[in-house]
């Protein structure tokens, strides 16, 4: 780290948890963002702000104005303009030091293998079951860690698949790729802007602990949060030996 790092770094530096040899782990990451809306922004922020050195954003939406009120990594300006790049944006303006690709086609099969091929860690941040299960295919067969978070209303949930070992559930074990689940859209079903915040920073600092100590609290376990009572509960995550993708 030049000084200027070591400044900016330093009340990361100043912890024991993470001190030089964390921040230097941070420098050298590369992070797979699905998605910069709601969760995506606040993950892809303090990524950026945290000193990950390299970020790779896909969303093939474009900014529209009711994204506003949840998704801050946006503005007024940029309605019309696809998300990654607005997000692009956004946070070179935060950290120049951190290098931000932007993706702009829906990922797929095959793009998704090849991403996640390059990447320490992947983040689900996109807001639909078929991408999920998508991501969740590709992170498995890689064994690349994988945090995943959803927001709805006024509740959010958040878990790690680290795939450390044949014990280790993944996300088909939580929701069977045959489960046939009403999806639960923002646009109909309403969501707290802070509740994503919540969720996404609960995100971003599980992405950062993966990349400095290696492991999570929260692997095997899903953590569910509800915005209303102030409340959150662990719900142990078991595998599940007839599950598609690691059974």
């Amino acid at each position: 780290m030049n000084d200027n790092q070591l400044l900016r770094y330093s009340r990361h530096i100043l912890m024991s948890e993470v001190d030089v040899a964390g921040q230097e782990k941070l420098l050298n990451s590369h992070v797979l963002i699905i998605g910069a809306g709601g969760l995506g922004s606040p993950v892809a922020t303090y990524l950026a702000a945290s000193g990950v050195g390299t970020l790779t954003i896909c969303d093939f939406d474009e900014v529209e104005l009711s994204n506003l009120q949840r998704q801050p990594i946006h503005n007024e300006a940029r309605i019309g303009i696809n998300k990654a790049l607005s997000a692009r944006e956004d946070l070179n303006r935060i950290n120049p030091d951190c290098r931000v690709h932007a993706i702009t086609e829906r990922v797929d099969e095959q793009s998704i293998e090849a991403l996640i091929s390059q990447a320490d860690v992947v983040v689900d941040a996109c807001d639909n079951f078929k991408t999920r299960h998508l991501i969740n295919r590709a992170a498995y067969r890689s064994k690349t860690p994988l945090v995943s978070g959803a927001a709805i209303h006024l509740t959010g949930q958040l878990s790690v698949y680290r795939f450390a070992d044949n014990t280790s559930p993944c996300y088909a074990c939580l929701v069977a790729e045959s489960t046939e689940v009403p999806e639960q859209r923002c646009a109909t079903m309403g969501v707290l802007s802070p509740v994503t915040g919540t969720i996404g920073t609960l995100q971003a600092t599980e992405v950062i602990k993966l990349i400095v100590k290696g492991e999570s609290q929260l692997e095997g376990t899903l953590l569910l949060y509800d915005a209303m009572s102030v409340e959150f509960h662990r719900v142990p995550l078991s595998k599940n030996p007839s599950c598609t993708v690691c059974g």
